[in-house]
């Protein structure tokens, strides 16, 4: 078995993504069982913006499948600064591995290059656009939690310019899901995503407080406000700080309330809140690992003998 590109979870299908999620929790089960499966091949990493938690998750999962990865680095030190393409990049990294995995600050920069590549290439951020395997991970955490179906989640924050919001919102319509979006006018929800989800039946209603909804969530995903995104910074200084949670702020919560961040976070979830039975998402940047591993496992297929 061999799948192609992943380039957004909007073109995975509910069997799909159980696909995935069933295979990582066998992998996280015992993952020395899968030591050796991908000795000898080669993982390319071409990151473009920063990354701690995707990269070097990336580049354990593909170690511990027996694996090994090449690195672009920093595109300072890359031909990039020569004036390369990123079409040109693509195709000479191809060559050196037989799988990619991108990052770019254009949004449908992956979608691009996945035309220029045979090997498979995944997605790991596009800009504002899509980030499928941290929405792997997410949906992975969130059924460990608290179960994909009849499900509440809030999601709270910069959903304008929140790629993982985007990505996990179009995989979650999948299941039995209710999604609240908390967030102030100006970091809305695209519309466009709002219609999206409409088409496909999701269960979404748009909030600016989290007072109302607070009690009746299953899930809390938190997201940081996308400074790096915003045209100017006297529109970021008009949101910053504005949604923030403390324990005062999850004293109406269920007691069995999962609260996840995608992180890096700024000042959106206080310290207090690690301690709390609440915080998930140390063990969900964990999660990136046995997820990962099961996603370049499936792309990759069997070796050839």
């Amino acid at each position: 078995m061999r799948y192609d590109h992943l380039i957004t979870s909007k073109q995975l299908s509910r069997a799909a993504i159980e696909t995935v999620l069933d295979h990582a929790a066998e992998i996280d089960d015992d993952q020395s069982a899968f030591a050796d499966k991908h000795a000898g091949r080669l993982l390319g990493l071409l990151f473009f913006e920063p990354s701690t938690r995707t990269k070097l998750s990336f580049e354990t999962a593909m170690k511990r499948l027996g694996g090994d990865v090449i690195d672009l680095g920093s595109v300072e030190s890359s031909s990039v600064t020569k004036g390369e393409s990123l079409a040109d990049t693509i195709r000479v990294i191809e060559g050196y591995a037989d799988a990619l995995v991108l990052r770019h600050p254009k949004q449908g920069s992956a979608t691009m290059a996945s035309e220029f590549v045979d090997v498979p290439l995944v997605n790991a951020g596009d800009g504002a656009g899509h980030h499928p395997t941290q929405t792997m991970l997410d949906l992975y955490t969130i059924r460990e939690n608290a179960g994909l179906d009849d499900l509440t989640i809030g999601i709270m924050g910069d959903l304008k310019y929140g790629r993982t919001v985007h990505s996990l919102a179009y995989a979650l319509s999948k299941f039995d899901a209710r999604q609240h979006f908390i967030s102030p006018d100006s970091l809305a929800l695209p519309r466009e995503v709002v219609y999206d989800l409409h088409q496909e039946g999701a269960s979404i209603r748009e909030h600016d407080g989290l007072e109302e909804i607070l009690p009746s969530l299953d899930v809390l995903y938190v997201t940081r406000i996308q400074r790096e995104r915003f045209p100017d910074e006297d529109e970021y200084q008009k949101v910053a700080g504005e949604y923030q949670i403390g324990p005062d702020s999850l004293a109406a919560a269920a007691d069995d309330l999962t609260v996840m961040h995608p992180l890096p976070r700024v000042d959106e979830i206080a310290p207090e809140i690690d301690e709390t039975d609440h915080a998930a998402y140390f063990e969900q940047a964990h999660n990136g690992v046995p997820v990962r591993m099961a996603l370049l496992d499936l792309l990759l297929g069997e070796t050839d003998e």
